[in-house]
């Protein structure tokens, strides 16, 4: 097991990775709590169970709730059924919620620890890679609109992160693919030197070799800490992370949250990122040109696929500007100088910004 502190003084918290840890990753928790697992009905079958009987092993009182799998269960009426489900459980703010599951259950399962009695304890279990990499990591939490992805939410931080890499051995291509473009952004927006090792190493992450994965995750996870921990809230740095994400959101909220998993989003927002890079910061053609290589080999789409070229670009802008990360009506971009080196907060003028988007 590999440890990994996420610092941030009073709120500050481990992430533990490794195989084997849903049974044995839970050291240090007191005995005799309440705890709610949250899970999806993808999730539960497989690894309910298991982590039930391993809290009960600390003495715990657990209950286990299912929600149906897919990102429209980020929703208010999902989230009013478990504040009921928490009643019932008997939750007291001394209690766990235990979120099982990939991100969008960890986002759900998340808000609802932070909102239930204004504050209850939260333990991230992510069974999913985009999920250990990402969303489990940094305290973001929240539920989407119907106007757009992640609008009501709440920074709020778990007292423990359990990732075990046997419950990557489970998850679907599909999935495992779309959690590799957070593993590649990783790379291009903080360390060079990694995305050359995912470079290299594609055929092995592809093949989910123990010891590539182990470090690739690893080192994704050290990279969110360190940048969560310089900016917590997302007042300056973190909203790097937020690289391809503004027309990743958009893409999901216009294809309406199932068409396309939340990475293969991000994967073709990166690729727009990289046409405003190119004109609007000077990035190398090069650079774009390995990134969407790299995106392409790992089977991330881009831009050019049909179902997204054939998006509306009205409602594609619609939807970028009731992003959070929007002034004004005018989305902010995370663009990039190189790799490894990006800048937060930019400003592109419409033309360049449809222009990008028509770019064949």
């Amino acid at each position: 097991m590999e440890t990994l502190h996420v610092g941030l003084g009073s709120r500050s918290y481990d992430i533990r990775i490794g195989r084997g840890l849903l049974e044995s990753g839970w050291s240090g928790l007191p005995e005799n709590q309440r705890g709610l697992i949250i899970s999806d009905s993808n999730v539960d079958p497989l690894y309910g169970e298991r982590c039930e009987r391993a809290l009960a092993g600390l003495g715990w009182t657990v209950s286990r709730e299912v929600v149906p799998a897919g990102e429209n269960s980020k929703s208010v009426a999902c989230l009013a059924g478990l504040y009921e489900r928490a009643v019932e459980a008997g939750l007291d703010r001394s209690s766990y919620i235990v979120a099982l599951g990939g991100g969008v259950v960890g986002d759900l399962a998340g808000f609802l620890a932070a909102s239930f009695l204004r504050g209850v304890r939260l333990i991230q279990v992510p069974t999913s890679l985009l999920a250990l990499v990402d969303s489990s990591v940094g305290g973001k939490t929240g539920i989407n609109l119907p106007q757009g992805k992640n609008l009501v939410g709440a920074f709020y931080q778990p007292d423990l992160v359990v990732a075990d890499l046997a419950c990557l051995d489970s998850l679907p291509s599909r999935e495992y693919v779309s959690g590799l473009a957070e593993v590649v952004k990783y790379g291009l927006i903080w360390d060079a030197e990694m995305f050359g090792r995912l470079e290299r190493d594609r055929e092995a992450l592809l093949n989910r070799d123990d010891a590539v994965l182990a470090s690739v995750v690893a080192r994704s996870c050290e990279i969110k800490a360190e940048v969560v921990s310089v900016d917590e809230r997302e007042s300056g740095v973190r909203a790097i992370l937020n690289f391809g994400h503004t027309l990743g959101h958009a893409i999901e909220a216009v294809a309406g949250y199932e068409r396309w998993l939340h990475g293969e989003a991000v994967a073709a927002g990166a690729d727009y990122a990289l046409r405003l890079s190119v004109s609007q910061k000077r990035m190398a053609a090069e650079d774009a040109r390995r990134v969407r290589e790299l995106q392409a080999q790992l089977g991330l789409p881009g831009m050019a696929h049909p179902d997204i070229a054939g998006l509306p670009w009205d409602a594609l802008r619609q939807a970028m500007g009731a992003d959070k990360k929007t002034l004004a009506g005018t989305p902010r971009f995370v663009l990039a100088q190189k790799l490894g080196a990006v800048s937060f907060g930019c400003e592109v003028s419409e033309e360049a910004l449809e222009q990008a988007f028509r770019e064949g």
